[in-house]
């Protein structure tokens, strides 16, 4: 039968740190495992500052374009709305069957005679 201790996940994650050292001190296969994370807790701390590095970059990237798309969209808005010329033609103008010269009714719609 396979007695290995099983209780360094339950302590470490519900109990107090002081019941968690106790158990370390006296079993030796927690010891091994609490050794094992605080090796894995030493390499996340080396590679956080690379990591929040990145994450500064991809914020400052993200504002960066943020501000040039406002300002390419207020210009282009300006242009557009002072020019208007330029504002008449590219308005969109919807045609009715009466402006292509088909018989309509009192509707609008096309007249058929039967």
């Amino acid at each position: 039968m396979n007695n290995n201790c099983s209780k360094y996940e339950g302590l470490f994650t519900f109990s107090d740190e002081e019941t968690l050292k106790q158990h370390i001190e006296e079993c030796e296969e927690c010891k091994l495992e609490h050794e094992k994370m605080q090796k894995v807790s030493n390499l996340i701390g080396e590679v956080k500052f690379y990591y929040k590095s990145k994450q500064r970059q991809a914020r400052k990237l993200r504002a960066v374009c943020a501000a040039l798309f406002l300002i390419v969209f207020t210009t282009t808005f300006g242009v557009v709305n002072m020019d208007e010329d330029l504002a008449d033609n590219l308005a969109y103008n919807t045609l009715s069957a009466e402006d292509y010269g088909f018989p309509v009714d009192s509707y609008g719609l096309i007249l058929v005679d039967e």
